[in-house]
């Protein structure tokens, strides 16, 4: 489930249900070999380049097309945890686009693990999507890059 606001305020929420306990969908957040498989956005593969999976710490993810349509296309996917609380949420920021764009271009996402019958509620709420991407391209590349998440955790 999918919820935009406003372009106004520019941001957005990302709700999905997974069949898995919480401890392993976080830790699909955090683990390099999990992410090189979910986190690529569609016709994309990723090359997981670093990971410090601790408050502080950043991540850098190369992301090079792989499609006939995205192949001329590649760029880093990086960006630094503001707060890890193991399996409850964790605070990243996405500072991919901020060297280019300048400090416009930051924004932050707050995810959330709660346990739920059928396994986990994952919750994701990016705040400040820059204008040049807009809302609804970055919502379309979360759902998908969800609906990974799922089928590489659930397997």
């Amino acid at each position: 489930m999918t919820e935009s606001a406003d372009d106004e305020e520019r941001s957005f929420t990302v709700t999905r249900t997974i069949e898995a306990p919480p401890k392993r969908v976080f830790e699909a957040f955090l683990d390099p070999d999990d992410l090189a498989v979910w986190a690529p956005p569609p016709g994309f593969e990723a090359e997981v380049e670093d990971v410090e999976p601790e408050e502080g710490g950043t991540f850098r993810i190369w992301l090079e097309g792989s499609t006939e349509e995205t192949e001329p296309h590649s760029h880093p996917f990086t960006g630094t945890f503001q707060e890890l609380t193991k399996p409850e949420k964790i605070v990243f920021t996405d500072e991919s686009m901020v060297e280019q764009l300048g400090e416009d271009a930051r924004y932050t996402a707050t995810v959330t693990f709660k346990e739920v019958p059928d396994g986990t509620e994952v919750t994701a709420l990016f705040e400040g999507i820059p204008e040049f991407g807009g809302v609804d391209q970055a919502t379309a590349r979360w759902d998908a890059a969800f609906e990974k998440l799922a089928n590489q955790v659930e397997s």
